[in-house]
């Protein structure tokens, strides 16, 4: 009997959520449509990955974890192979699509999936230097890391949230945020550079929180990429660099339907 090779690279996770009313029974699809099911699916499943990974690193970043650590580490390679299949299958199926909503759809699953693998560099990231903190005593700091991480965390729950419902007011509303994350990094790092100056064998501690702070001011980005696509996805308007307005007359803002 065949089995599928996927299942045997990637391990089975339990989805939190699944697109509303947008998949049926595999037996009453035409290809396209079943193509572009499976694209959802694996794209969430990988969201589910890179979410557990972030919520992960934060234990073991606050429990001074070194085994945990080595395990978020390690899963990163996971992540990667869901954005080699994940641009795979886009791109076998950009040349099939009709409709203007599916070519986006496509696209922005493309650019989510890659905002994801950027998640899961930076966990691998904070890990490695979890690591690293594991074999000194801790600084006696009152840095807002905690905090941060779970800022950040939370908004790419709530983007990848956004994303699953297709709700571009969520996605709106999560964008603002990301500057709250940025001035908490720079807090950390101001206060990680006076902690080198007054104690300078701190230093080589204060660089890898240093380095953690950004990775979460980082992964609070790409939270805020995947709600900019959301609204692409579903408005077709690119706010990048527009900041996010309030979306024109007739234009989508709760649940659409692609």
């Amino acid at each position: 009997m065949r089995t599928d090779a996927r299942a045997s690279v990637y391990p089975r996770v339990k989805l939190r959520v699944a697109f509303p009313d947008t998949l049926v029974e595999p037996c009453f699809m035409e290809p396209f449509e079943h193509q572009i099911a499976g694209l959802k699916e694996m794209l969430l499943t990988m969201a589910s990955h890179a979410e557990s990974s972030v919520y992960k690193v934060i234990e073991a970043l606050g429990k001074r974890d070194y085994d945990l650590a080595q395990r978020v580490e390690a899963d990163d390679t996971v992540i990667d192979r869901f954005e080699v299949d994940v641009d795979d299958l886009a791109i076998k199926l950009l040349p099939q699509a009709s409709r203007a909503s599916d070519l986006r759809l496509i696209t922005v699953a493309m650019k989510v999936s890659q905002n994801l693998e950027r998640v899961g560099d930076e966990t691998t990231t904070i890990a490695r230097r979890v690591q690293e903190l594991c074999q000194d005593a801790p600084l006696k700091l009152s840095l807002d890391l905690p905090h941060m991480a779970t800022l950040a965390a939370q908004m790419l729950k709530r983007a990848l949230d956004a994303f699953v419902k297709q709700d571009t007011a969520a996605a709106r509303a999560l964008i603002p945020e990301d500057k709250q994350v940025d001035l908490l990094n720079k807090q950390n790092h101001q206060q990680l550079a006076n902690q080198m100056i007054n104690d300078p064998e701190s230093v080589t501690r204060c660089l890898s929180l240093m380095v953690i702070s950004k990775s979460l001011e980082r992964i609070a980005d790409h939270a805020k990429n995947v709600a900019e696509e959301v609204v692409y996805l579903c408005e077709a308007r690119d706010i990048r660099h527009t900041g996010p307005q309030e979306p024109a007359p007739g234009a989508a803002s709760g649940v659409t339907k692609l």
